[in-house]
């Protein structure tokens, strides 16, 4: 996973943090929350320990209860994905596969046929639910 410098982690918490703020429902706020937990432990992850977790501690509990199956299945989708559309390197993702964009970005990292990586996902995506 690529590394980033102090600034594009605090930008990334805000775009976080304001997508949670935004979210209707619990499942949607705890996903979101998971996600903050994510960027959070990333940024740590890449030696910013200077990098403080916005919300309390209960928060970050009940996110990470979250984000590990969570982004463990996205991961597992990717590998999936990536054979199944005939990637050479495994894919090794934690991106969200309903969002094209994120897709196409995936699909040119691997050098893998753009439209060819979309329609698998799209098919995957009707036996792995949860990730939608």
């Amino acid at each position: 996973m690529q590394k980033h410098d102090l600034e594009w982690h605090k930008k990334d918490m805000a775009d976080e943090i304001q997508e949670y703020e935004e979210a209707n429902g619990f499942v949607a706020r705890w996903s979101e929350l998971s996600d903050i937990v994510y960027t959070y432990t990333r940024g740590k992850w890449s030696g910013h320990n200077e990098l403080i977790f916005p919300l309390s501690k209960r928060h970050f509990l009940f996110g990470s209860l979250y984000m590990f199956p969570k982004y463990t299945l996205r991961w597992s989708f990717f590998v999936t994905a990536g054979k199944s559309a005939g990637a050479e390197k495994t894919i090794r993702e934690v991106r969200n596969p309903s969002k094209i964009f994120k897709l196409d970005d995936i699909a040119e990292r691997y050098g893998v046929n753009r439209d060819d990586f979309r329609e698998v996902c799209r098919k995957l995506l009707r036996f792995w639910p949860l990730l939608k």
